[in-house]
């Protein structure tokens, strides 16, 4: 799975665990509301769990938060579903021809602004918290 469905099912776990914090947060549950597997929930909810956003117990008990929803942000959560071994987000195209003028010199051109990218798309991402990705969601169900 990429890390954009991570990240959006991860955020998806994570306030569904809050609006229904007095119910069963069971993975069959919650892979009902991702419309998903349970097996990729539990994928999911383990990584979420070694991030420490997340505390999980087996049965019926199922999840819950491990912190304030207010203290978890959307960097959190990227962070949590990132495969340190995959690509970067923005990445050059592989092989390019070292014989032309542009294959052999694309990838430091465009270095510094992808990496710029990733670093201002992190910043915004740190800057939203659960609380307000729930609040949202709320909202839009009135």
């Amino acid at each position: 799975m990429a890390i954009n469905s991570r990240f959006a099912v991860g955020v998806h776990i994570l306030s569904l665990l809050e609006i229904n914090k007095g119910g069963r947060n069971t993975s069959d549950y919650i892979a009902g509301s991702v419309n998903t597997n349970p097996v990729v929930v539990r994928r999911i909810m383990s990584m979420l769990s070694k991030a420490g956003l997340v505390l999980t117990s087996p049965g019926v008990a199922g999840a819950t938060l491990a912190r304030p929803i207010g203290e978890i942000t959307l960097h959190d959560v990227y962070k949590a579903v990132r495969d340190d071994d995959a690509d970067p987000l923005f990445a050059v195209h592989d092989k390019p021809n070292p014989d032309c003028v542009v294959g052999k010199n694309i990838q430091g051109a465009l270095e510094t602004s992808f990496n710029q990218a990733q670093a201002a798309m992190e910043n915004e991402l740190a800057g939203v918290t659960l609380d307000t990705v729930i609040r949202s969601i709320l909202q839009q169900e009135s």
